[in-house]
């Protein structure tokens, strides 16, 4: 079960939505704006009970960018975004202002109940080690990641990302691999979400991002941990 905020402008299928995911046994908030979406999750995380945002993209007022950027400037949240088409330029604006996935509409309930899931999986341990790489540390147990004894604010998904490809250093994952691994998508899927996921994780843990030591890109394979 899974505290879920829902904005969405069309009220056939945010009611829709809404009801089938509380069928599905979670607890579900309704917004219709991109302003009403932003004053429920600011009420809501800072008291964390939201843990996933399903956003629609073209609403009304601030439009589901605007809201995905303001929220993630807040909060890790995991934020999935539905789009009404599979653009480029909708999946790539979407996922560059911080969306951790996105489904298409119409959407099936179930479908989105699963990604729901999946993007709560992320979050869930699955090792208890403690490791230290360079300036980089990994507590698998309590799920945190400190750089230079700082702590560092990572989504459900860019901790995903990063604890699976620490968990193997050295070891070259192809992007379908991570798909799987990851994002929890057994198909074909979109490498944009990888590629958008390395870049947001980069931003938070490189010393220099263009430049990276911890996740490096593999030309015309994928990406590795290190080495160091």
């Amino acid at each position: 079960m899974a505290d879920v905020l829902l904005i969405e402008d069309d009220p056939a299928i945010r009611e829709g939505l809404g009801l089938a995911l509380r069928r599905h046994g979670h607890r579900v908030r309704l917004a219709a704006t991109g302003e009403e979406g932003v004053r429920l999750a600011d009420s809501s995380l800072a008291d964390s009970s939201i843990d996933v945002v399903v956003l629609d993209l073209m609403l009304p007022g601030i439009d589901g960018f605007e809201v995905c950027r303001r929220l993630r400037a807040r909060s890790a949240v995991a934020i999935i975004m539905l789009t009404a088409r599979d653009d480029d330029i909708d999946v790539v604006g979407g996922l560059e202002a911080g969306a951790d996935d996105y489904v298409v509409k119409p959407v099936l309930p179930r479908v989105l109940d699963a990604r729901i899931r999946a993007v709560l999986r992320r979050g869930t341990p699955q090792q208890a080690r403690h490791e230290l790489f360079g300036n980089l540390e990994l507590d698998r147990a309590a799920m945190t990641v400190r750089k230079n004894g700082r702590a560092i604010a990572l989504t459900p998904t860019e901790l995903r990302l990063l604890l699976e490809l620490s968990a193997a250093p050295g070891q070259v994952f192809s992007r379908q691999q991570l798909l799987e691994m990851v994002w929890e998508h057994d198909y074909l899927g979109d490498s944009r979400l990888v590629d958008n996921g390395v870049q947001r994780l980069r931003a938070k843990i490189e010393d220099d991002p263009a430049s990276p030591r911890y996740v490096q890109t593999v030309r015309g394979f994928g990406y590795r941990f290190g080495p160091l």
